[in-house]
């Protein structure tokens, strides 16, 4: 069926995560400055907002700074903050009292719906864009077509004079277990909650799992198993020797700074490629110390007792995976020994993080304007003259504006720079600084 023709909007953004949210923020602001609001739009496929919902697991915690919220290193005054969100919720004088930066996911996760709620008649759930295609006019591309699918499989037809695609990553499933895809009894950690909850172990039951994966998220589920489920054994598999921390030391946080975007962009490629391997181990393949401070006990109160449920199975790569009935078989190969053992489990969570690559996909019926998805400083792709719609990228330029781009340290930054850029785009002008927006804020005038 031909989707229904619809307006023509200035700016739709692909996803209603925390980089959109944090555009319509700046969106906002930047239309107080200007005195002209962009008409904006945001699709999300999720029927209602949840932050990795089917991650939050009881107790997991945040690695970043409640400071690095939507807007407060662009703007502390916001309404929008962390701190008005806990000040609206009566409960800051108790986040004072935990002293820490850190809140857990629940809690950020509970913000963050909160933001979403107040852009409510912006945001429209339950639709996946599949495709974004040109839209002529008089032999240029003024306006672009996004085209969505519900939940019954309807397509629908939205338009607009420019995008910013925020889709965020698509689970990473190692080839090894590409075939078991539709088993319930292999599932990627962006599905935790929902896959233990058709596991046996939800009603109590034994079960033996293996954990392949060896960061952040493969720790959190070796921890939750633990805590929460008595009845499951768990073998975390890695490739590494051992678990290793995340640094998260003050002088190498600099590398999260705004203004370390601008210092990558304008390396060379084989210096940006060197910066991002220098500092991998403040984001891949890492994990909080104080988690691995937690796993190594539970491991040492084991060799205690003599009672040995779990294992950390490192060096270890997945040669194959089968599927029988009486459980999943994985075949896996010493890295030090080329020893291979076979071992038996009911369940397989793949903690084997994310790939950045769902904007290739939605845009390639404009792929012949665009100069291989390269993007400008402001995060906007460079294309051929016939394509005036501006595309901008948020989470898909780490190689060109580092390695803060798949995070949240820079989104208030990031979304002001690309507010910025639209307002240009769409021919709009910003008559006020926005640093007088916010001091007009701060005073209440």
């Amino acid at each position: 069926m031909t989707p229904t023709a619809t307006p023509i909007h200035d700016v739709i953004g692909v996803g209603f995560g925390p980089s959109n949210m944090a555009l319509a923020i700046a969106l906002e602001e930047l239309s107080q400055a200007s005195g002209k609001p962009l008409d904006a739009l945001f699709l999300d496929k999720q029927q209602h907002y949840r932050w990795h919902g089917d991650t939050l697991a009881e107790g997991s915690e945040m690695q970043i700074s409640f400071l690095k919220d939507l807007v407060s290193l662009r703007n502390p005054t916001s309404p929008y903050s962390f701190v008005n969100y806990l000040h609206q919720h009566g409960r800051l004088i108790d986040f004072i009292n935990l002293s820490t930066f850190y809140p857990c996911r629940m809690e950020f996760n509970d913000y963050l719906r909160w933001i979403a709620e107040q852009f409510s008649d912006r945001a429209i759930y339950g639709q996946e864009v599949v495709r974004i295609e040109p839209g002529f006019n008089e032999g240029t591309i003024d306006h672009l077509r996004l085209v969505s699918r519900d939940g019954q499989g309807r397509e629908h037809l939205h338009q607009a004079h420019s995008v910013v695609v925020s889709t965020g990553g698509t689970p990473r499933i190692p080839s090894v277990f590409a075939h078991l895809k539709g088993d319930s009894r292999v599932f990627h950690h962006s599905r935790y909650l929902s896959g233990l909850e058709r596991l046996p172990c939800s009603q109590g039951k034994s079960m033996r799992i293996a954990v392949i994966g060896s960061g952040q998220s493969a720790a959190e589920a070796f921890i939750d198993l633990h805590d929460s489920f008595p009845s499951v054994k768990v073998d975390m598999v890695l490739r590494a020797s051992a678990l290793k921390p995340a640094d998260d030391s003050p002088f190498v946080n600099e590398v999260f700074s705004p203004a370390t975007t601008d210092l990558m962009f304008n390396l060379s490629a084989q210096e940006q490629e060197r910066l991002l391997d220098e500092y991998r181990n403040t984001n891949y393949s890492v994990v909080d110390p104080g988690l691995i401070e937690r796993i190594y006990g539970v491991l040492y109160r084991q060799k205690v007792s003599r009672q040995f449920r779990h294992a950390l199975l490192c060096r270890q790569e997945v040669k194959t995976a089968i599927a029988t009935p009486e459980g999943l078989e994985l075949t896996l190969r010493d890295l030090t020994t080329g020893q291979e053992r076979t071992h038996r489990y009911d369940a397989v969570i793949l903690a084997t993080g994310y790939e950045r690559n769902a904007h290739r996909e939605l845009l390639a019926p404009l792929q012949g304007y665009l100069q291989d998805y390269s993007v400008d400083r402001d995060y906007r792709v460079l294309a051929s003259p016939h394509l005036k719609a501006a595309v901008y990228l948020q989470g898909f330029c780490e190689n060109t504006h580092g390695l803060s781009d798949t995070l949240l340290s820079v989104l208030p930054v990031r979304s002001e720079e690309i507010g910025k850029a639209l307002y240009r785009s769409l021919g709009k002008t910003i008559h006020a600084p926005l640093e007088a927006l916010h001091a007009e804020v701060a005073t209440g005038t």
